[in-house]
């Protein structure tokens, strides 16, 4: 499957528990952090919760 880049690019602080939650399932720890993850309809979910937070490319 094809893979996307994903970097945080905004900070969590003053963002609701939810998006925090979702940045530490993806496996994003702090600014300009940047993790490698499946093309996958459920990731691909879980970036669009938080898309004003991280930047997205293909890997």
């Amino acid at each position: 499957m094809a893979q996307i880049k994903i970097t945080q690019t905004k900070s969590r602080i003053g963002a609701p528990a939810v998006q925090k939650r979702t940045l530490n399932a993806l496996g994003i720890k702090k600014m300009n952090h940047t993790v490698v993850k499946e093309d996958t309809p459920s990731i691909l979910g879980m970036v669009k919760k938080v898309h004003h937070l991280v930047t997205v490319e293909k890997a």
